[in-house]
């Protein structure tokens, strides 16, 4: 079978792809969810703020550390990703035994990052919890790359924003289900139940990957690029295009994953200690934003494949920029909140669905993987940069989270004058 009768688009066949992501976002809304919490919960100022409001104080045990604190340790995780996530993406390119070619990565890693992510609710003190958070993410990087790399591996260019929207909506499921799921195990057996429940599903979701997914048939000897590795060479080669829209695209991805990882990791702790609501309770509401993704992932996908991913992403962004600036005002209570995370969840999909497809445009078809990476090195140091530079408002703003929806927005707004230089419509790719 030859490599472009392999890709050929099959729902079930996408379905199927999309147990490896479903795997992988069982336990981000989880980590993002109650680490944040578990690093702040006791600190003074919170619970001055909600006592003067006439909230009552959620009931949580942590370690009592300022917003900027919490939010850069949350992001330590990333900085190791900037590095191992693209080294991994261009090794798994060259990946070739009995396993596979990306499930070597996916058999190495997750035993690494189940094993930290176990840990992380019993960590006695703010230095273990930063050490069991560095293990699970090392782990995470070491398969997450090569899983996510099996849209380029599987499909043919034009199939990417359609087979990315199911993909996206099996990951929105696993979003689901640990909001839900998460909130109501934190509320009624523990602070650690979230955590053994989410690496229970993570095992199970990515092993039905790993039993069920076929990858491609190796490829020719004269056809395996060289190795690149290097992030450096990897940014260079993109760069070397004579129309630089790669470039671009990864800064554009760069701005409106500051934005996103920014708010992502504030929000539980907006909903504890601005409005007082109770932590699983929290991550209950917060699945909003889940629900709504999973909603639109799909026609976002065929959206982009219909009109062009750059302007449905331009829609997006637009979207956002406006809502997360009102949104500042207009959330007051719960219900406002929820209301803002089921648009927020619509036009994160236009965005995100989109946005690794549009990488794979620009890119070369025998380096899934490398370009994969360069994606990732995007999005991770936009995931040290926004919560970093977000948590340092939130400290000189008087420890109000609140800020976090303007800082948010400010950088959507950046990602949307990004692309809008990007003249180029979709990229026609000739599969190899």
């Amino acid at each position: 079978m030859d490599q472009n009768s392999f890709r050929r688009f099959t729902y079930s066949k996408t379905f199927i792809v999309g147990f490896g992501f479903l795997g992988i976002s069982i336990i981000w809304p989880i980590f993002n969810q109650f680490i944040p919490l578990f690093l702040q919960a006791g600190n003074p100022e919170f619970e001055a703020q909600l006592l003067a409001e006439g909230r009552e104080i959620p009931q949580i045990i942590g370690f009592g550390l300022a917003p900027s604190l919490a939010l850069f340790i949350m992001t330590w995780d990333n900085l190791i990703n900037i590095f191992v996530q693209p080294w991994v993406g261009a090794r798994s390119d060259r990946t070739w035994n009995r396993f596979g070619r990306r499930k070597p990565w996916i058999m190495l890693g997750l035993p690494i990052a189940v094993t930290g992510f176990v840990l992380l609710p019993f960590a006695p003190t703010a230095l273990a919890l930063a050490a069991f958070i560095l293990i699970t993410n090392f782990g995470m990087a070491l398969f997450r790359s090569p899983t996510v790399a099996w849209l380029g591996d599987l499909f043919l260019p034009d199939d990417r924003s359609k087979a990315n929207g199911i993909i996206n909506l099996m990951g929105g499921i696993g979003s689901l289900l640990a909001f839900l799921g998460g909130g109501y195990l934190f509320n009624n057996y523990g602070h650690a139940a979230p955590f053994i429940a989410g690496a229970i599903l993570m095992v199970v979701a990515l092993s039905v990957a790993l039993w069920r997914v076929r990858e491609p048939p190796e490829l020719a000897a004269d056809e395996i690029p060289e190795a690149q590795g290097s992030v450096i060479e990897n940014l260079r080669l993109l760069a070397g295009k004579a129309d630089h829209n790669g470039i671009k695209v990864l800064i554009g991805i760069l701005f409106w994953f500051m934005g996103f990882n920014a708010l992502e990791a504030a929000l539980s702790s907006f909903a504890v200690f601005s409005l007082g609501i109770a932590p699983g309770t929290a991550a209950i509401y917060s699945a909003a934003i889940s629900l709504s993704f999973i909603l639109f992932a799909l026609p976002a996908g065929l959206l982009g494949t219909k009109f062009g991913r750059r302007s449905v992403i331009i829609v997006g962004l637009i979207g956002l920029t406006i809502l997360l600036a009102l949104a500042y005002f207009l959330i007051q209570g719960p219900m406002a909140f929820v209301i803002v995370l089921v648009l927020g969840g619509l036009f994160w999909a236009l965005v995100n669905v989109n946005s690794l497809p549009l990488v794979y445009d620009f890119g070369d078809e025998k380096q899934i993987g490398a370009f994969t990476g360069l994606y990732y090195f995007s999005s991770q140091l936009a995931a040290v940069l926004g919560p970093t530079l977000g948590g340092i408002l939130v400290d000189v703003m008087g420890d109000q989270y609140r800020w976090m929806f303007p800082f948010s927005a400010f950088f959507m707004a950046l990602a949307f004058l990004v692309m809008t230089r990007i003249r180029a419509g979709q990229t026609a790719v000739t599969a190899g």
